[in-house]
């Protein structure tokens, strides 16, 4: 089974999440939303309230192929702070499993040492959060098992690239076209 956990916290960016997951599920990927924040409803960083799938306390998260955090701020600093989660993140980064940010989230990944020697991409001005990255100004940037992005402007180019991981350039492609997003 296709899977991946994306995860909320209080102040996460709005689109930058409803676009990756809507994508992924079109795709036929199992994508959850999960709240790190004890309650099923989690108010994103311009006051919109989404309900998660689940919370992180329900369940054994080690069974996806993928993480996903979605920027926004308080958004990345809540993510950042929840032991729990950083704990997942070096499993799954140990376990040679997809992790993927947008925006400032991608500095989780930096500051834990997670890029040391990768290439990565982030929100423009956020650049030193990506410890021992080169840092590009792409749209998205793959390397390894690293997925980053730049911002809410880049989220459907964002969620695409993680569907190809999930399935093929052919199958991502016919989705941009449905999508009406040209590729």
């Amino acid at each position: 089974m296709k899977k991946a956990y994306l995860f909320l916290a209080t102040g996460f960016e709005e689109v930058e999440a409803l676009t990756v997951v809507d994508i992924l599920r079109r795709g036929g990927v199992d994508c959850k939303m999960i709240s790190i924040t004890g309650d099923y409803d989690v108010i994103g960083s311009h006051a919109i309230t989404i309900r998660a799938d689940q919370l992180f306390e329900e369940k054994d998260l080690t069974d996806a192929q993928m993480l996903i955090m979605p920027g926004g701020i308080p958004g990345t600093p809540n993510l950042k702070a929840h032991v729990g989660l950083e704990k997942l993140i070096n499993n799954y980064a140990e376990d040679g499993k997809y992790l993927a940010a947008v925006c400032a989230a991608p500095t989780i990944y930096g500051e834990m040492g997670l890029l040391e020697g990768k290439k990565a991409t982030c929100y423009p001005g956020m650049e030193d959060g990506l410890k021992g990255a080169t840092a590009l100004e792409d749209a998205v940037v793959c390397d390894g098992q690293y997925i980053t992005s730049r911002g809410m402007g880049t989220s459907i180019e964002f969620g695409l690239a993680l569907l190809e991981k999930f399935t093929d350039k052919e199958t991502t492609q016919n989705m941009g076209m449905k999508i009406v997003y040209n590729v």
